[in-house]
C-alpha cells in the first residue's frame, strides 16, 4: 500500500513537471519501475520522439519515503540522431576508400599496368572477335595478332613522329633563336627601356644558377631514367596481361566472381558486364575524339606552314585521352610553336583553330558518341579529372573518368536501373542463383533470370545469339574465351 502511494506521488510529481512545460494534456505517463531508480516515459501523439524523466534513486529501504525531484528531459531530435547514424557510416566508408587508394598507390607498379591492360583489352576485343569468330582463327593466335598489331601501330607512330622531329628541329631551332633575338630587341625598345647590358647580366645569372645546381639537374636526369625504366617494365606487364585477358578473360572473371558468396554472384556478374560495356564505349569514344582533335590541329598547323606538324598532331592525339585538359594543353604547345616561328598573328590563328576543334569535340562528338553509356555531365568530368590529377598526377587524370563512369553504371544497376537491358539474360557461366523477379523500382530494369550450370546446346546457342545482338547494339566486348 505504501509503495502504491509512493508511486502515485512520483506520478504526480512527473505530471507537475510536464504541466510546467505546457503540454501535460498531450502526454500519457507510463511508469517504468526499477530497483535503484525509476523513469517515467510518455509519448506525445503529435510528435515522433520520446522524452524521459529520470528520478533520483530510491532509498535502499522499500519502506523509506522517496526523495528526489524530476530533472529536465533530455531530448535528441530525430535529425540529429539520423546525422549521427550517417556520420559514423560515412567515416567507415571514407576509411575504406583511403585504405584502398593506399594499396593502389603502394603497388602502383602492378596496378597501373593492369589498368592499362584493361583499356587495351576493350580496345582490341572487336579485332579478336573478328579474327576468332569471323575468320575462324584460334583464339590464342587472334589475341597474339591483336597485341602485336597494337605494338606495330605504336612503333610506326613513334617512328614517323621521330623522323619528322629530326627533319624539322633544325628549322625550329633557327626560328627560335631569331624569335628570341626579336624579343630582346622589343624589350630594349619598349617602354620598359630594358638595356642590352641588363639582359646580358640576367642571362649570365641564369647560366651561373644552372652550373650551381648541376647536381640537382643530374639527379633529375637519373630520376627520369628510372621513370623510363619503370614505364618500359609497366608496358611489358600491360601487354602481357592484355594478351591473357583477351585469351582467357571469361575464365579469369568467372574465377573472381566465384570467390564471392553464392547469392551475390549473379548480381556482381551482371554489374561487371555492364561496367565492361561502359568502359568499351568510353575507350572507343576517346580514340575517335583524339583522332579528330589530332587531325584538326595537325591540318591547321600544316596549312599555316608550321614545322613539326605531324609530331604536334601525335602529341595532341596522346594528350586527348585526358578529357578537356589534355587537348587544351597540347594545343597550347602548337600555339607556342606558331608564336616562335611565325609571330603573334599566326599564333592567334592557331589559337582560333584549337578553340574551334575543342568546341566541335565538346558540343558535337562527346554527347553524340558517348550517349547514355557514360552519361557524365561535363562539370562532373572536369571535377573528376582535376581530382584525379591532384591525387595521382597524369595517371590519375587519365583513369579518373573511366573509373567514375564504370562505378556510375555499376551503382545504378544495383539500385535497379539497368542502362543495358539487352544484356539482362546473362551468359553461360557456371553459377547457380535462386530465381529472381524483375526489379519493380525501375521501368527499364531487365528481368532477372536463372543462370544454371551446364547449359544445353540450345540454351548456349540462344545465349550466343543474344550476346551477338548485345555486342552490335551496345558494343560489349568479349573479354574472354568462347566456350
Amino acid at each position: 500500500m505504501r509503495r502504491r502511494d509512493q508511486r502515485q506521488s512520483w506520478t504526480g510529481a512527473a505530471s507537475g513537471a510536464a504541466a510546467h512545460e505546457g503540454n501535460t494534456a498531450a502526454r500519457t505517463p507510463v511508469p517504468a519501475p526499477g530497483r535503484r531508480g525509476r523513469s517515467l516515459a510518455w509519448q506525445a501523439p503529435d510528435q515522433e520522439w520520446s522524452a524521459h524523466v529520470t528520478e533520483a534513486p530510491d532509498a535502499t529501504d522499500e519502506g523509506a519515503p522517496a526523495t528526489g525531484t524530476p530533472v529536465r528531459p533530455i531530448i535528441v531530435p530525430p535529425s540529429v540522431q539520423a546525422a549521427a547514424a550517417w556520420s559514423w557510416r560515412l567515416i567507415v566508408i571514407a576509411a575504406a576508400v583511403v585504405a584502398g587508394l593506399w594499396v593502389l598507390a603502394t603497388f602502383k607498379t602492378l596496378t597501373i599496368p593492369v589498368a592499362v591492360a584493361l583499356l587495351f583489352t576493350v580496345l582490341l576485343a572487336p579485332l579478336v572477335r573478328l579474327l576468332h569468330v569471323g575468320l575462324r582463327f584460334p583464339r590464342a593466335l587472334a589475341s597474339g595478332i591483336a597485341v602485336l598489331g597494337l605494338i606495330g601501330f605504336v612503333a610506326a607512330l613513334i617512328t614517323l613522329a621521330g623522323a619528322s622531329i629530326v627533319d624539322g628541329i633544325s628549322d625550329l631551332s633557327t626560328k627560335a633563336q631569331e624569335g628570341f633575338q626579336q624579343a630582346l630587341d622589343w624589350l630594349a625598345g619598349s617602354p620598359f627601356h630594358v638595356e642590352q647590358a641588363k639582359l646580358d647580366e640576367y642571362l649570365g645569372d641564369l647560366v651561373t644558377a644552372a652550373e650551381e645546381n648541376m647536381g640537382t639537374l643530374v639527379s633529375g636526369a637519373l630520376s627520369v631514367t628510372t621513370t623510363v625504366g619503370q614505364v618500359l617494365a609497366g608496358t611489358i606487364i600491360a601487354l602481357f596481361c592484355a594478351f591473357f585477358f583477351l585469351l582467357d578473360g571469361r575464365r579469369i572473371w568467372t574465377w573472381v566472381v566465384g570467390l564471392l558468396p553464392r547469392h551475390v554472384r549473379e548480381d556482381v556478374h551482371q554489374a561487371g558486364r555492364r561496367g565492361i560495356v561502359t568502359l568499351a564505349s568510353y575507350v572507343r569514344t576517346q580514340i575517335l575524339v583524339a583522332f579528330v582533335d589530332a587531325v584538326g590541329i595537325g591540318v591547321g598547323a600544316a596549312v599555316l606552314g608550321l614545322p613539326l606538324a605531324f609530331p604536334l598532331a601525335t602529341l595532341v592525339f596522346v594528350g586527348s585521352f585526358i578529357p578537356f585538359v589534355g587537348a587544351i594543353a597540347t594545343g597550347a604547345i602548337a600555339v607556342a610553336v606558331a608564336l616562335v616561328v611565325k609571330g603573334w598573328v599566326y599564333a592567334l590563328i592557331m589559337l582560333g583553330i584549337v578553340l574551334l576543334v575543342q568546341q566541335i569535340e565538346g558540343n558535337v562528338l562527346q554527347p553524340f558518341l558517348m550517349g547514355h553509356a557514360v552519361s557524365l555531365h561535363p562539370v562532373a568530368v572536369l571535377l573528376v579529372v582535376t581530382g584525379g590529377a591532384m591525387l595521382a598526377g597524369i595517371v590519375g587524370a587519365l583513369f579518373a573518368v573511366p573509373v567514375v563512369a564504370v562505378l556510375n553504371t555499376v551503382i545504378q544497376y544495383f539500385h535497379g536501373k539497368d542502362k543495358f537491358p539487352d544484356l539482362g539474360i546473362g551468359d553461360h557461366l557456371i553459377f547457380r542463383s535462386p530465381r529472381r523477379t524483375p526489379r519493380a523500382e525501375s521501368v527499364d530494369a531487365a528481368p532477372r533470370t536463372v543462370v544454371v550450370a551446364g547449359p544445353t546446346p540450345e540454351t548456349a546457342a540462344h545465349v550466343d545469339a543474344l550476346e551477338e545482338h548485345a555486342w552490335r547494339s551496345a558494343g560489349e566486348p568479349d573479354t574472354g574465351s568462347r566456350e
